[in-house]
């Protein structure tokens, strides 16, 4: 079964890791999430959380 999207409509693709400001994703994982299986969408899905603090930290 597919993961749903971890989209908050709040995308700001920034930065050197290029990843969204709202979920985490790169703009690739974002526009193949339909495509990619459910392993390798829980394998982001468990990435972002990390992702996510360490965006939350930059100045």
């Amino acid at each position: 079964m597919a993961v749903k999207s971890p989209c908050i409509d709040q995308c700001g693709f920034t930065g050197k890791n290029g990843w969204c400001e709202g979920c985490g994703r790169t703009r690739k994982e974002a526009q193949e999430w339909r495509k990619l299986s459910p392993f390798h969408q829980k394998a982001i899905e468990r990435a972002l959380a990390g992702r996510m603090n360490i965006l939350r930290m930059k100045p």
